[in-house]
């Protein structure tokens, strides 16, 4: 018996075309029999079909492709081990509230529950990771089902972020009628934006102005609002922290940027401005303890970016575009009270510690044993990149150095679940959708593993990334902590593996590369050859940041040791203590 036709008027036609309409230009993918009528419909219509290797990676390419393009991004996985396999990607979109919809197949209705190949119930598993999931069984509801889905992903019903959607196959084979194919859930949507109260506006203008030392900390509710940020910031002469959500929002060498003061300035301030940021364990909790007596500001378009562990003395729900430029409209000829001197000395010490850096990350010492510091990594690679590069940090020890050492107009790492792993498909992703720009992924080599497979995709895809693995042979951070609190190195070490002949048998340039002096030429080799991938010998020895800070032993009560012990002395004071 011949397989069954499908149609143009079938659930899976019906799902193509709602995509195409929504501006889905390209869908991660790994292909399935659950999923190909869906399939071979997005082909029909003309969607191109990024095939990967791993369905998490297809997750991941499509919540890079979202973060950078302000669309939604779609990945489309087969049914079973497929969906359990890209859980860690839906959980990293979760986390990091990117407007991913994740589609996948389940058996014909006829053999639920009985068995079938890959019969699982998916909404189950992934339901705690996502905004909205559901099984869509009947196909006279498929098109207002991928309507509501992608509300949710843009957060039209709460916070953005992932949402899954199934269909049996019989269901996407079989015919929609023409009466349920409506533009009001077919057709694009504009985006919602929320108007601020003017109420909650003036009462932040008075907050804002009467403050004396105001520190502006970004997330990913201020992409896209560089302009108003920039305008209150010199209106204030106010100081300014990025985060890796919103890196690049402002460039390194804005005034209002002292990002070399991090640790220092947040204690100082005494008022605090988080723009679509979360207080999570990377701004410690926003806790008294780091922050002192400071009180908040808080503006956000979403609940956890707005009142997550501390309220603010103000707190304005808006889109944060329009809640800057509304804030900026109601100040004109207010006089800013901020102490200048104060704002003044910080920018000084900050500029004295940055130039100290790039001068120390030019001439770090390699290692005992004769292998470059990571820095020297970086410095290279800040000479060799354009000012639109968009870059990449993957790993946790790399990722340490990267963060602080290397600058990016656009900058996306693994976010605040420490998804490790995420280089390669973000790379791969950014740089299809973006081909006009350099994309860089500078990566640790344990975590180059995680997905290293998907440089293939790259190579079949051409997708011009080039990937910089940094190769110490170990889980750094780990060993340390190992010596240091255990007094013995078990299981984090790996091998000094050629992951550049590996790149070279999937068809990409590789070079290994084990002396500094050797870089510049090798990169700019590299960078005329994409895809490409240079594997760079580094030193195990080189101690990061966070391998310092505690980060590896996790403490009780807060993510970093100075700031753990600083908490703990807070809450033993006495009720009514300063």
């Amino acid at each position: 018996m011949a397989p069954p036709v499908i149609t143009d008027q079938s659930a899976a036609a019906v799902i193509a075309r709602c995509l195409k309409a929504r501006g889905v230009d390209r869908v991660f993918a790994l292909c399935g029999g659950h999923i190909m009528p869906i399939w071979m419909q997005l082909d029909r219509v003309g969607i191109r079909i990024i095939d990967v290797r791993d369905e998490r990676a297809a997750v991941y390419m499509a919540h890079a492709h979202a973060e950078l393009t302000g669309m939604l991004g779609v990945a489309l996985i087969t049914a079973g081990p497929g969906v359990t396999n890209a859980m860690t990607g839906i959980a990293n979109a979760h986390v990091a509230r990117a407007p991913v919809l994740v589609m996948s197949g389940v058996p014909p209705r006829a053999q639920d529950n009985r068995g079938a190949l890959q019969d699982m119930d998916h909404t189950a598993f992934v339901r705690p990771i996502t905004r909205y999931a559901r099984t869509i069984r009947q196909p006279e509801l498929v098109a207002q089902e991928l309507d509501e889905a992608i509300a949710r992903a843009f957060g039209q019903a709460g916070e953005p972020g992932p949402v899954y959607l199934d269909f049996p196959v019989d269901t996407q084979r079989a015919e929609v009628p023409a009466a349920m194919q409506r533009d009001e859930h077919l057709a694009a949507k504009p985006a919602l934006r929320l108007m601020p109260d003017p109420q909650a506006v003036a009462q932040a203008v008075d907050l804002l102005f009467s403050a004396r030392r105001p520190l502006f900390i970004s997330g990913r509710g201020a992409r896209g609002a560089a302009a108003p940020l920039r305008a209150l910031l010199e209106q204030l002469d106010a100081l300014y922290l990025d985060t890796s959500e919103s890196r690049g929002l402002l460039p390194e060498d804005h005034p209002a940027v002292v990002a070399a003061m991090r640790g220092s300035v947040m204690g100082e301030a005494d008022l605090i401005i988080t723009v679509g940021r979360r207080l999570d364990f990377q701004l410690a909790y926003g806790s008294p303890a780091v922050f002192g007596p400071a009180r908040l500001l808080r503006i956000g378009d979403c609940a956890g970016e707005l009142r997550d562990n501390r309220r603010g003395a103000v707190e304005v729900f808006a889109t944060p575009t329009l809640a800057l430029q509304a804030i900026v409209e109601a100040a004109r000829g207010r006089v800013s009270a901020t102490d200048h001197d104060w704002a003044a000395r910080v920018r000084s010490k900050h500029q004295e510690r940055a130039g100290k850096l790039l001068q120390s990350m030019r001439n770090a010492a390699p290692g005992s044993d004769g292998l470059m510091h990571p820095n020297r990594v970086l410095a290279a690679l800040r000479d060799a990149l354009p000012d639109d590069a968009i870059v990449i940090a993957d790993g946790g020890d790399f990722l340490s150095f990267a963060r602080v050492g290397l600058p990016a107009s656009t900058y996306m790492d693994p976010g605040s679940l420490g998804c490790i792993g995420i280089g390669t498909p973000f790379g791969v992703a950014a740089s299809l959708a973006c081909p006009e720009r350099t994309v860089v992924v500078a990566t640790g080599d344990g975590s180059f593993g995680f997905n290293a497979m998907e440089i293939d995709t790259a190579a079949r895809h051409k997708a011009p990334v080039l990937i910089v693995v940094a190769n110490n042979g170990s889980w750094a951070i780990e060993v340390r902590d190992q010596q240091e609190t255990h007094g013995k190195v078990v299981g984090t070490r790996l091998q000094f593996a050629d992951h550049a002949a590996m790149a070279r048998a999937f068809g990409l340039h590789g070079e290994r590369v084990e002396r500094a002096e050797d870089l510049p030429a090798a990169i700019e080799r590299a960078l005329a050859h994409r895809p490409a991938l240079l594997d760079v010998l580094v030193t195990p020895e080189a101690a990061s940041s966070d391998a310092k800070s505690g980060l590896a032993w996790v403490p009780d009560l807060q993510a970093l040791e100075a700031w753990d012990q600083a908490e703990q002395a807070w809450r033993a004071k006495p009720v009514g203590a300063p």
